[in-house]
């Protein structure tokens, strides 16, 4: 039997979780669950608000890494099509065209195993241009030399992007050519420097509900909990190990998804939790089960890196339709 979950009226933040006590949350009867969720969402955040972010892949393909789900990877055979990094005056016009559509954060993301001093100076001044339009600003560039994140912090840059992908018992079946300790190791960097960090990971790989909450639990004992924390839906992409896995042996269910929202939101109570890939494939009703359950952010604009995101017309008769705004607007507008 698990062990009894300590659940807080006040919701205050804890990094003493147990693996059973996650484990407990994810057992709990659905209703009971979210309803729990929602309660601590409204202890830190306004449920009708949400946080609008908009993502650029700034380079696109060839990645070394061997991320078992990614089109980008140089080892699948997806039909990407590597390119160069992208020059500043069009991430500059990206960024505004993200602002005009609603947009709060503009992320960045390149398809690296790591930053190189050399593309450093480039990103450095994409991140000082986007800041000046009055964008958040938030990159995703593979590992960081703690040196890089002082010059990245240096730069203006608000959060940094690193995810754990997934628990640490099944890791190994998703990537190869990075171990966990060296993503903890990353995150470490820039919580050093200053820089809030972005740190989830995707949930229907063929993990087990059990591997579901070990990742929750890394999340919810590292030294500061992630101050975004994205939970994406693996998209298959077909030539991708993992694609090919799940499009023979199926997606998650949309249940055990909202369960994973709410657990999140439960464990990291001040994070901003984030609907972000598969969101494309959801319907209305899952994400708005979603919201219920404390996911407060979202990625609009079409498109996630490479893979496909409702248009911002949809989304915004989605928040229009369930009474939702945008973070730092007026319910009168």
């Amino acid at each position: 039997m698990n062990a009894p979950v300590r659940f807080v009226d006040h919701a205050e933040p804890r990094h003493d979780w147990t693996r059973e006590e996650v484990e407990a949350l994810f057992d709990l009867p659905f209703m009971e669950l979210v309803f729990q969720a929602a309660q601590v969402h409204r202890r830190w955040f306004d449920p009708s608000e949400l946080q609008l972010s908009q993502l650029l892949s700034i380079k696109t393909g060839g990645c070394a890494e061997n991320c078992g789900y990614c089109s980008q990877s140089a080892s699948f055979n997806t039909g990407l099509k590597a390119e160069k990094l992208m020059d500043l005056d069009n991430v500059v016009v990206a960024a505004r065209a993200a602002k005009a559509g609603g947009a709060q954060r503009f992320c960045m993301g390149a398809a690296w195993r790591d930053l190189k001093d050399r593309d450093l100076p480039k990103v450095a001044e994409m991140i000082t241009q986007v800041k000046a339009l009055g964008l958040e600003t938030c990159v995703t560039l593979g590992m960081l030399k703690a040196d890089q994140a002082v010059a990245l912090k240096d730069a203006g840059l608000d959060y940094y992007n690193h995810n754990l992908d997934t628990s640490p018992e099944y890791y190994d079946k998703v990537v190869t050519t990075r171990t966990y300790d060296d993503r903890l190791e990353t995150l470490q960097h820039v919580r050093d420097a200053g820089i809030s960090t972005c740190c989830g990971g995707i949930v229907g790989m063929g993990e087990s509900r059990q591997d579901r909450a070990s990742f929750l639990h890394q999340l919810a004992t590292l030294p500061v909990h992630p101050d975004s924390l994205p939970v994406n839906a693996l998209v298959p992409v077909a030539g991708t190990p993992l694609g090919d896995k799940i499009k023979r042996e199926g997606e998650i269910d949309g249940l055990e998804f909202v369960r994973t929202v709410a657990v999140a939101r439960l464990v990291c109570p001040k994070s901003m939790v984030r609907l972000s890939a598969g969101r494309d494939d959801m319907s209305r009703e899952l994400q708005a089960l979603c919201f219920l359950a404390g996911a407060n952010s979202i990625f609009v604009g079409g498109k996630l890196l490479t893979t496909p995101l409702p248009g911002m017309d949809q989304d915004s008769v989605l928040l229009r339709d369930l009474g939702m705004r945008p973070f730092g607007t007026s319910a009168e507008t």
